[in-house]
């Protein structure tokens, strides 16, 4: 086995205690949280007999290590449960949304990335300036504004006053049609088919979430690419590459810049794990069809389910972004990792 295959195959067998730690824990927690899903599935109506049938039905009736290994028993299939408020299973229901959340995700991402980094990188190369300034309101502002009251505001100012921004109801306007699914991402299947019409619409109803979750995520990318370059900037290999005669385009991106995306990427990947589950608030302002409102409503109506699936959905996903972002330390510097011992 090559030295990178090595690489990806222990990393992937370190992941599986995690995977395993998550099934367990999430199990044991939503067993904890108040309420009763048989009497939520049953209605306000429902007698205790009626009641009892449903729970009988979902295995809630049974002791907790049986239904454990009932649950472990159903994730080896492939089935992570059937949702008691959407009726569906649990896969169809996070298949059905997390195209939704990833692709605001990572609009915001690239958006934050596309100012936050060459931000970072100015300021890191004139500090004390007005970019540095700059840099750090923005990093500031970012961090101490609620996604809720951006979000808010942003709807007020470009949908209320100004009226250029379409009504924040979800991912298409009423007038439009949902492209044929193809990979779940509005803007991909609507290029896909060639409705250019559909995709300018859902690129407008994108534009105002992915902004007000841009700001949110461009304080932590800029900090760190400034905090990242002032350290390279200040290291002895770019001091030995100016007293060489390199020219500073050179010295900058080169060297010190493609040593300071390490920590960068790291950042990248904290953030995009953490917003992808945790941007529940603006998918409420906007009313995003995301998995994180999906999880919450799970949670009101103690849908075990659900719960379960959107953890272990939000750990793979951990898992494989953790992955990715080894193989990416490995293209920017081959001395991380990918060597066979």
């Amino acid at each position: 086995m090559s030295g990178r295959g090595a690489a990806i195959f222990n990393r992937i067998a370190q992941a599986i205690p995690v995977v395993i730690g998550v099934v367990v824990i999430s199990f044991v927690l939503t067993r904890a949280l108040p309420g009763d899903p048989a009497v939520q599935f049953a209605g306000a109506a429902a007698t205790p007999e009626s009641i009892e049938q449903v729970r009988q039905s979902l295995g809630l009736d049974k002791p907790l290590p049986q239904q454990f290994m009932i649950y472990v028993g159903q994730l080896l299939r492939g089935d992570l449960g059937q949702s008691v408020s959407t009726g569906r299973s649990v896969a169809e229901d996070l298949a059905a949304r997390l195209p939704a959340s990833l692709e605001l995700t990572l609009t915001a991402l690239i958006m934050s990335c596309l100012i936050a980094i060459p931000l970072g990188v100015l300021a890191a190369t004139r500090p004390g300036s007005w970019v540095d300034q700059l840099c750090r309101i923005l990093v500031t502002a970012g961090v101490s504004l609620p996604t809720f009251f951006t979000g808010i505001v942003l709807i007020y100012v470009f949908y209320y006053l100004l009226g250029i921004a379409p009504s924040p109801l979800g991912r298409l306007d009423f007038i439009y049609l949902d492209p044929p699914r193809v990979t779940g991402f509005f803007l991909i299947d609507a290029a896909i088919a060639g409705d250019w019409e559909t995709w300018f619409g859902a690129l407008k109803q994108l534009v105002l979430p992915a902004i007000t979750l841009a700001l949110f995520t461009l304080a932590p990318i800029a900090r760190m690419t400034r905090a990242a370059m002032l350290s390279a900037l200040s290291a002895d290999y770019v001091r030995t590459a100016r007293a060489a005669g390199l020219g500073p385009q050179k010295v900058l991106y080169g060297y010190a810049f493609r040593n300071a995306l390490l920590p960068v990427i790291t950042t990248l990947g904290m953030v995009f794990s953490f917003v992808l589950g945790a941007n529940v608030l603006v998918e409420k302002v906007f009313a995003w069809p995301g998995i994180g409102s999906y999880a919450v409503e799970a949670l009101v109506v103690s849908d075990y389910a659900a719960v379960q699936g959107f953890v272990l959905a939000m750990a793979l996903l951990f898992v494989l972004l953790n992955l990715i972002i080894d193989l990416t330390y490995s293209v920017i510097d081959p001395r991380f990792g990918t060597s066979a011992k």
